[in-house]
């Protein structure tokens, strides 16, 4: 249970308990007031201190600070931009420079492929060129040998099997004859060695293949020597 607060009364006299209890409460007097106002009076100088001109000096001290340090990054991203753009520009030029080169080496590797094909074809043209006399041969004897035995005609069959193996070889590479006759005459593949005056075939006509012409592809390996008709002259016009 809680104990019922005494109630004090001036006109009795206290116990000796009572007093003890009352000597030791804190007395306020006048002087205590003093000291406490005093206090705040120091409380509010030091607030006032607080505001003064060095606290608001050392306030902008930090801003400046603030500012100084943003100028600082502001320059180093313009600086950091300007070497992005340099970055830039030097990537451009090594990819132009790319360019170039591949485009340099592509042309080379066409020139060589080129240049090695045209070799090729060179040397293809000088073997055929020295066999081709071969070939003349066994056709002159094909037309003036007449084999009337047979053991002449034996060896007749034995060289003509020859000539004709070489011929369907020469097919395969791309060699093929020419048929001036009766064409024609066209100096870039023929050789005008004769004319001849007739009324058969018209100014200009291969009227006989003299030696035969050959081709390699596109490729002219030997003009054919031909004999060209000309223009009967007249008569009366002759005397």
């Amino acid at each position: 249970m809680i104990e019922e607060e005494k109630q004090v009364d001036p006109t009795q006299p206290l116990s000796s308990a009572e007093a003890s209890d009352m000597e030791d409460a804190p007395t306020v007097t006048a002087e205590t007031g003093a000291e406490t106002s005093a206090d705040a009076q120091a409380a509010e100088t030091s607030s006032v201190e607080n505001d003064s001109p060095d606290s608001v000096a050392s306030a902008e001290t930090d801003d400046t600070d603030y500012e100084a340090a943003f100028m600082e990054l502001r320059s180093n991203y313009a600086a950091k931009e300007r070497e992005m753009e340099a970055l830039k520009i030097q990537i451009e030029d090594r990819s132009s420079q790319y360019m170039r080169i591949a485009a340099d080496f592509e042309n080379f590797r066409r020139r060589t492929q080129k240049e090695k094909e045209d070799l090729e074809q060179q040397i293809k043209c000088n073997t055929v060129n020295e066999l081709l006399p071969v070939v003349d041969n066994f056709e002159r004897a094909r037309s003036h040998i007449k084999p009337q035995t047979d053991a002449e005609m034996g060896i007749h069959k034995s060289y003509q099997g020859v000539y004709k193996d070489m011929v369907d070889r020469l097919k395969k590479i791309g060699v093929a004859p020419m048929r001036a006759e009766g064409k024609e005459f066209d100096p870039n593949l023929h050789e005008a060695v004769m004319r001849e005056p007739t009324n058969e075939y018209s100014e200009g006509t291969v009227v006989e293949e003299l030696v035969r012409g050959y081709m390699l592809g596109d490729r002219v390996l030997r003009h054919a020597m031909v004999k060209v008709a000309a223009p009967v002259e007249d008569e009366s016009s002759a005397e």
